[in-house]
């Protein structure tokens, strides 16, 4: 039994060299939660983290979409007293993860596009600046195989399509592509769970694609069994509830290290699929791919 803690990711599919950025999120979360702060502050300042870092595929860092110009972005938080704010196809701003968390003391739970913008400039959140090296550099990798006709190699979901048929922009078809997610789910103090997550999305991506990272019980769910963040291919994830499903098996007494293996079993091979999740018996972490990661827990 633990009696507080908190594990992070840095995406399904993501190189192990980031797992020294997680641990950078995973302490600073932690301590928050030795000085008594709630899950939900701790995750969400996890994340924010992850999403300054600029290696990974969330704020800061997030990948280009298809027109190699359009970065939107989606976050989420929720905890097991019933807070949930969700942030949709976002762009221009820094730190999802931030006006998500703003979006709890709102009357609602989700705002997109335009309007989730117009409300992060409005609290004051800071603009996203200019598209790092690091960002630009996996948009050329990624134009390389595209240009090479191998991406639907490397991207099996778009096997059988077409992307200058489905083009959605208001440019002319070009070429981009990545898949991953940051994310953190904490049990506070007072035993109470959170999760949070943000990601710039998964390439290849149209105009508006909204993947599980926004969706809840597909991505990230919280109760008062524990709490669960899931990376990967995301409409596999929203096919499956993948969230939901595990938090079922937890609130059923499976142990979290039994029921995230259990559930990323089930993925077909092809399919990236990484899950954290937590409770008082423990955090657990289970991934069909690598999967940058870090776990901190303690006792009063």
């Amino acid at each position: 039994m633990i009696e507080y803690g908190i594990v992070v990711h840095g995406g399904a599919g993501a190189p192990d060299i980031l797992t020294e950025g997680c641990e950078r999120a995973c302490a600073f979360g932690f301590a928050m939660l030795k000085d008594r702060a709630t899950a939900l502050d701790a995750v969400t300042g996890a994340v924010r983290i992850m999403e300054d870092d600029g290696r990974f595929n969330a704020g800061k860092g997030s990948v280009l979409r298809l027109d190699g110009v359009t970065r939107e972005m989606d976050a989420a938080v929720m905890d097991s007293r019933g807070n949930v704010g969700v942030v949709i196809s976002m762009e221009g701003i820094k730190n999802p993860v931030l006006v998500a968390r703003a979006v709890t003391t709102t009357p609602h739970v989700a705002l997109s596009g335009k309007g989730a913008a117009n409300f992060a400039a409005k609290e004051g959140f800071e603009a996203v600046g200019p598209i790092p090296d690091a960002v630009r550099s996996r948009y050329e990798r990624i134009r390389k195989i595209m240009g090479a006709g191998q991406w639907e190699d490397e991207y099996p979901h778009w096997k059988g399509h077409d992307a200058a048929e489905l083009w959605n922009f208001d440019t002319v078809p070009g070429d981009s592509f990545l898949c991953d997610t940051v994310g953190a789910v904490a049990m506070d103090r007072r035993g109470f769970f959170a999760v949070a997550s943000s990601t710039g999305g998964a390439s290849p991506m149209l105009l508006g694609r909204v993947g599980d990272t926004a969706m809840i019980g597909c991505g990230f769910y919280a109760g008062p069994a524990g709490a669960v963040g899931v990376t990967g291919l995301g409409e596999e994830m929203v096919r499956r509830m993948t969230a939901r499903a595990v938090y079922d098996l937890m609130a059923a007494g499976m142990s979290p290290e039994r029921a995230c293996a259990k559930t990323v079993a089930t993925f077909p091979a092809e399919v990236a699929a990484g899950i954290i999740a937590i409770t008082n018996a423990g955090a657990a972490l289970s991934s069909n791919r690598t999967m940058p990661a870090h776990a901190l827990t303690g006792k009063t």
